[in-house]
């Protein structure tokens, strides 16, 4: 066998190059001539370049030396080091290599003992930094900085002769240095050299097997399936001792008081996911109720390609331009009044920001001034928002950095209609409605959902708080989530069974499973029929306990809704509708105006005027808000509103005087003290006196419970008010630390974790029978979470105008004693897994 080729450490620190030198040798085990040159010779910090020309003579067996340096003076005395040798032939197979020394170091000794040549060991050590890159920049691919063949340029297995097969990594770290470097090892000392691998769940690119730093570049973690390429006469070897490596765990050994990892399954190629029960941890989870059924469909964008391309005539180029914004724009239009109409104004906020972005003068000009010098629409357009999302993403504050997404999905929008790639697959207007499945869904794309056509929606990921859940359920989708990324492997065309209230999903179920599947979705529409027939009717549960079913409103139209729906009172009146979309806030006839046209929808029943509830994701471009590194914890709610006082007193007036004539509740938002709470009586009182008529009969005062410390001191608030209204969407993701809009907590942002259960259970324990609770989060149009809800002893549920016949139908299916029972077993669970079951 030819000698390997030699290595030269050269640092300025022994200590230093000892330590990699040992990290190396344990990453490649055997004989490997490693020589080090690193210090000087009173032992301080420097470099010598007589010691490393004497360290490079030592390591040349005869098949060359390749040298790693740490620092700039370091490659200087490298480079002298060449000179002092007297033999040519000797200088001629020395390499310096520009690679970090310790990650440069393992990737070459690994490759030098697997019998690569000196080129390839030096292009190794030069790329080994790729997958540290890939982890820590995941938005932006790095730039190769060898000329190592790219990951990107190998093909995707395509022989007839080619065997493929996968295992999933059951190692806690997943596939880092020490794993990867045994699995390369392995390729190498069986000659693999046409082996691949590629990380099938998360749809990395092919890697050869032999080079440990583009094996790290697919950032295979532990759950993740892995498949493995080769082909030849000994394809089938390979992959079986790849495979039995994966199974040993790699051969690593467990830390001290650490588990060692369990032997990863060997998975088909194109493993279909196995039929999931309701519940199991991790997923699926409830997102929206109903039954599907129906043939899978990936809604996966097909990738945009910038043509590369000069530009015609600059004003072509700019119409062109001009006119993909502004198709652009009426879609995220179209998406936000579908989501104002459902949902609210507050919630559709998300598809302003995008508009704003549309029209950010430094992008918009700055594409111009591309398109003026020459560039095409597509190349200028994509050119200016990199570099604004390359901005946010160097910002030092995670909340403002990662709206660095929002400027990618809105140029990535452009880009699409610029060079005719659709940004989804249409909803098909013939054959069965299929079941949508996707990684995760835009609220643009839940919003533009045909649900005529689309049966059901299953995601990989999502959170049952995320604005696209929320969509799913106004729009009376039936939805699972969490589901995992196996999903997305599955077939088109193969038959999905869900039930979005149970979290149910099965794959290509059998006959009698469909079957079960079709009564139940038979025995829903049955009692979806009586619910819509008995939606006026009272909500009573079986032991006589009365429930009050409301509506959750974001303007006039939608009383309307509400009150054709059956609903008892409105539960929360969004009044955000009236501030958004304007240059200056509304005066108090105006906003007394819009209040009585929402009594005026609901014939004189209750509404409940909650003050604005604006700041963190909701601002308004007229109040002068300071930048805080965290708006979701700053000047938002009851906060903002005492914080401009003529704003909170003219919102006040409006509600009082609609007050005199129908029943008004007035409730405060983001409350977490009691002395806010006063603080915001007191100017209702300012309110009532200046309207002159004393105190309107009927009126109410209440906060919401959304911050967990009110809940925890929910009885010190019993004096003060005459209602809790529970906001389950913030409650959840501040008792989580997890925002319902981030897909990388989204799981955890479950209403139904015991942990927020016990805050409901807190605040409906402090009320006793002197306040009435309520709830008028998303969780109370969750069947399960309702049932739950009830036995806790909420009395009033507050739901999306189409959920009110449903709700009501659960709770008078619902024995308030058994729910109670079930209640507290909730409290106790685990996790949000064990109260579904």
């Amino acid at each position: 066998m030819t000698a390997p080729v030699g290595l030269v450490v050269v640092s300025h620190s022994a200590a230093l190059a000892a330590a990699a030198v040992e990290l190396a040798r344990e990453m490649a085990p055997g004989e490997l001539p490693i020589e080090v040159a690193a210090g000087v010779a009173d032992g301080g910090l420097g470099t010598d370049a007589v010691a490393i020309a004497g360290a490079i003579g030592a390591a040349d067996t005869g098949s060359g030396v390749v040298v790693l340096m740490d620092l700039g003076s370091a490659v200087l005395s490298a480079e002298l080091a060449l000179e002092l040798l007297d033999d040519p032939a000797s200088r001629e197979r020395v390499l310096l290599c520009p690679a970090p020394l310790v990650e440069g170091l393992v990737v070459a000794a690994v490759a030098a003992s697997g019998g690569a040549d000196r080129a390839e060991v030096a292009a190794e050590a030069a790329g080994a930094l790729d997958g540290k890159l890939a982890q820590l920049a995941a938005d932006e691919p790095a730039a190769p900085v060898t000329a190592a063949p790219e990951t990107e340029a190998l093909p995707a297995p395509a022989e007839q002769s080619e065997i493929v097969e996968s295992f999933e990594v059951a190692n806690p770290h997943g596939l880092h240095a020490r794993p990867a470097a045994r699995l390369v090892a392995l390729v190498r000392e069986l000659d693999g050299s046409g082996v691949r691998l590629r990380n099938a769940t998360t749809g990395s690119p092919w890697a050869p097997a032999t080079s440990l730093a583009r094996v790290t570049t697919i950032g295979a973690l532990r759950g993740h399936r892995v498949e493995v390429a080769a082909s030849g006469e000994r394809a089938q070897d390979v992959v079986d001792a790849v495979l039995e490596l994966a199974a040993r765990g790699f051969d690593e050994t467990a830390a001290p008081g650490t588990a060692a990892p369990e032997p990863a399954p060997r998975l088909p190629a194109s493993r279909p996911v196995p039929a999931v029960g309701s519940p199991r941890p991790g997923g699926p989870l409830p997102a929206s109720p109903g039954v599907a059924i129906g043939p899978k469909r990936a809604d996966v964008p097909a990738p945009v390609v910038v043509p590369d391309e000069p530009g015609s005539d600059p004003a072509t180029e700019q119409g062109r331009l001009d006119a993909a914004i502004a198709t652009v724009a009426g879609e995220i239009r179209d998406g936000r009044d579908t989501a104002a109409r459902e949902l609210g104004p507050a919630e559709a906020a998300i598809f302003d920001a995008h508009l704003l972005l549309l029209d950010d003068p430094d992008v918009v000009e700055e594409a111009r001034a591309a398109v003026a010098a020459g560039a095409s629409a597509p190349q200028a357009w994509s050119d200016a928002t990199a570099r604004a999302a390359a901005e946010f993403d160097a910002l030092p504050d995670p909340y403002l950095a990662a709206r660095a997404a929002d400027v990618r999905a809105v140029a990535q929008q452009v880009l699409r209609t610029l060079v005719g790639v659709p940004d989804a697959l249409a909803d098909p207007d013939d054959g069965p409605p299929t079941v949508l499945v996707a990684a995760d869904l835009t609220p643009a794309r839940a919003a533009a959902l045909d649900p005529a056509r689309v049966a059901g929606v299953v995601l990989a990921g999502g959170s049952p708080t995320a604005h696209s859940a929320i969509l799913l359920r106004a729009r009376g989708v039936p939805a699972v989530l969490g589901a995992g990324p196996a999903i997305l492997d599955v077939r088109d065309g193969t038959l999905l069974a869900l039930d979005g209230a149970a979290g149910e999903l099965l794959v290509d179920p059998e006959p009698d499973a469909v079957a079960s599947f079709r009564d139940r979705a038979a025995a829903q529409a049955e009692r979806e029929l009586e619910a819509r027939e008995r939606s006026s009717a009272p909500a009573v549960t079986r032991d006589g306990v009365d429930v009050l079913v409301g509506a959750n409103v974001g303007s006039p139209a939608d009383a309307t809704a509400a009150a054709d729906a059956g609903a008892d009172l409105v539960g929360l009146v969004r009044t955000e509708f009236l501030f958004l979309d304007r240059a200056a806030a509304p005066d108090v006839d105006e906003q007394e105006a819009a209040y009585r046209a929402v009594a005026t929808a609901l014939g004189g029943k209750r509404i409940t005027l909650r003050t604005l509830d604006v700041g963190g994701d909701k601002p308004l471009p007229y109040l002068p808000l300071p930048a805080e590194a965290n708006p979701f914890l700053g000047l938002r709610g009851i906060r903002l509103a005492t914080s401009f006082p003529e704003l909170l007193a003219d919102q006040l007036l409006a509600m009082v005087r609609v007050a005199h004539d129908t029943p008004v509740s007035v409730m405060f938002p983001m409350v977490a003290t009691v002395e806010e709470l006063l603080a915001a009586r007191r100017s209702l009182d300012e309110a009532i006196a200046r309207d002159g008529r004393g105190t309107p009969p009927g009126l109410e005062v209440g906060i919401m419970v959304e911050v967990p410390a009110a809940a925890l001191k929910a009885a010190a608030f019993v004096p003060h008010v005459d209602f809790f209204s529970i906001g389950t969407n913030d409650l959840t993701q501040y008792t989580l630390a997890a925002e319902r809009g981030n897909p990388a907590v989204a799981t955890v942002a479950d209403p139904l974790d015991p942990g927020v259960l016990r805050l409901v259970d807190a605040v409906c324990r402090a009320a006793g029978e002197q306040v009435l609770v309520a709830v008028c989060g998303e969780a109370a149009a969750d069947p399960l979470a309702a049932q739950l809800l009830v036995g806790l002893g909420v009395r009033e549920l507050s739901v999306a105008a189409p959920a009110v016949a449903g709700v009501k139908q659960v709770v008078r299916e619902v024995e308030s004693a058994r729910a109670a029972e079930r209640a507290a077993a909730a409290l106790t669970a685990s996790g949000p897994a064990e109260v579904r079951r």
